[in-house]
């Protein structure tokens, strides 16, 4: 197996991280203390291809691999996990299920200028009583004369309250023993759409979402993406590709978390010596980082597969599992190393922790990915 970067790949790591540490570090704990948009950051996270990675060069996109998504989007979470976030929903949850899905007409008009990060996008499924059991969705669009009418909400909608256009997942058929879902992609202004007001998080600050509500929401048949009454495989194949962006999130969380214990360690004293030097402190760092670079691995490997076109889904689980969960582990080492300091909003660690937290919920919690590894083993 090649584990070197190609020269295209190296390039997109030095320019994020180039990027990342002139434009969003600087800024990382204001946006997280004012709740702030970061909307400088996402322009020029626009300017640079950032938006649409893999998308081809005709719809507005870079025309990159997903290794290459996957690095540029741990160097920009390593500087702020909630403009790492922004960019993953507009790049997996919007623009690939358009792009694999979508119409011509619908890939011109609407893929493109999302791409190109003139337009944002997000991605409507989770309702208030429906997560992780599609089964139980509530939502529902309702055949008319040419079009659907839509009734229901969503929640949770990151990037919701500033984006364009959502890709929401609607019941359209309960006849048979499971429900059919379909989706489709309202743009937002349409008459019968409204938001809530944005969430108050323990983390991702800058990263706004809302609850979203459809009362007679007319849209045409052309909104529709994909097969109508095969909502679920979009929806499916979209996370799919959406936990490798997850995963990359927490790998730049625990990065960062990392780095700022071991430039800490070697500047704090404790009986007269820095405190790595320390025993404990030197098996936590190398704790931290083994975990880190198996998780980076998991990681690339399912990018890796889904460039090749090959089925990744329980690699693509593998690593949002075990990226989110060692994102969290290494924030809390990294507490731990800065002892008091690390309590205080005063430095890194904390914001890293909370930010860590939600990479084990959103796309799929990690119950959800261990149903997927262990089905994927199991079946047959």
């Amino acid at each position: 197996m090649d584990l070197d970067l190609t020269e295209e790949q190296r390039l997109i790591r030095d320019t994020a991280r180039d990027f990342a540490a002139r434009e969003i570090a600087p800024k990382a704990a204001e946006i997280d203390k004012n709740h702030r948009w970061p909307t400088e950051i996402v322009k020029q996270m626009a300017e640079l291809g950032f938006l649409g990675m893999a998308i081809p060069e005709e719809y507005g996109g870079g025309g990159l691999d997903t290794v290459s998504y996957a690095i540029a989007m741990e160097e920009i979470s390593a500087a702020c996990a909630s403009s790492g976030v922004i960019m993953s929903v507009n790049n997996s949850l919007f623009c690939d299920p358009v792009y694999k899905f979508g119409t011509a007409q619908q890939k011109k008009d609407i893929l493109t200028p999302v791409a190109r990060g003139e337009k944002l996008g997000c991605f409507g499924l989770t309702e208030p009583m429906s997560g992780s059991d599609a089964q139980t969705m509530a939502t529902n669009a309702v055949k008319t004369d040419g079009g659907w009418i839509i009734n229901g909400a969503k929640n949770w909608i990151t990037n919701g309250p500033h984006a364009d256009y959502i890709l929401v997942f609607c019941v359209t058929d309960r006849s048979g023993a499971k429900i059919k879902h379909t989706a489709i992609i309202v743009p937002k202004g349409t008459k019968g759409y409204t938001q809530a007001a944005a969430d108050h998080k323990l983390g991702i600050h800058g990263a706004h979402s809302c609850t979203v509500f459809f009362e007679d929401c007319f849209v045409p048949d052309s909104a529709v993406v994909g097969n109508v009454g095969e909502g679920f495989k979009v929806a499916m194949a979209t996370l799919d590709g959406g936990r490798i962006g997850i995963a990359s999130q927490a790998l730049g969380i625990a990065r960062a978390a990392l780095e700022a214990s071991v430039a800490y360690a070697k500047e704090r004293k404790s009986f007269g010596v820095p405190i790595a030097q320390h025993q404990a402190i030197q098996f936590m760092i190398a704790d931290m980082a083994t975990q880190l670079d198996a998780a980076r691995l998991l990681t690339w490997r399912a990018a890796a597969m889904k460039d090749q076109g090959v089925r990744h889904s329980s690699e693509s689980a593998q690593a949002k599992l075990y990226a989110s969960e060692t994102a969290t582990r290494v924030a809390h080492k990294a507490i731990q190393i800065f002892g008091g300091y690390g309590y205080s909003s005063e430095y890194p660690p904390e914001r890293h922790y909370r930010d860590a937290r939600i990479t084990e919920i959103y796309e799929g919690t990690s119950e959800i990915q261990r149903i997927v590894i262990a089905a994927s083993l199991l079946k047959g």
